[in-house]
């Protein structure tokens, strides 16, 4: 195992969590659920998801034409390429 996966496994390994971590979390999520700004959150977590994914579908789409473009560039030049290749034949040939 190398330094790296040794770092990773040491950091990752299980650990007990300190006395009345369990009691704290429950007070914090207890508090917050009551907050009106923490109904708010959601809301606007929620939002920022769907901006999020709407972004990524349309610059995924994009690139998606990008690339298409950059195909049909590649088969045009391979295609003058060709030609000019056949016609160096055809004119060794006679």
């Amino acid at each position: 195992m190398d330094w790296l996966e040794q770092e990773l496994k040491n950091g990752l390994a299980r650990k007990e969590p300190p006395p009345g971590f369990a009691d704290r979390v429950l007070r914090r999520v207890g508090h917050r659920a009551q907050s009106p700004v923490w109904r708010h959150s959601r809301w606007l977590a929620a939002a920022a998801a769907v901006v999020m994914i709407t972004g990524g579908a349309a610059w995924r789409e994009h690139q998606g034409h990008v690339a298409k473009e950059q195909v049909m560039l590649a088969f045009r030049i391979a295609a003058v390429k060709v030609n000019q290749i056949q016609a160096h034949i055809q004119e060794a040939t006679r």
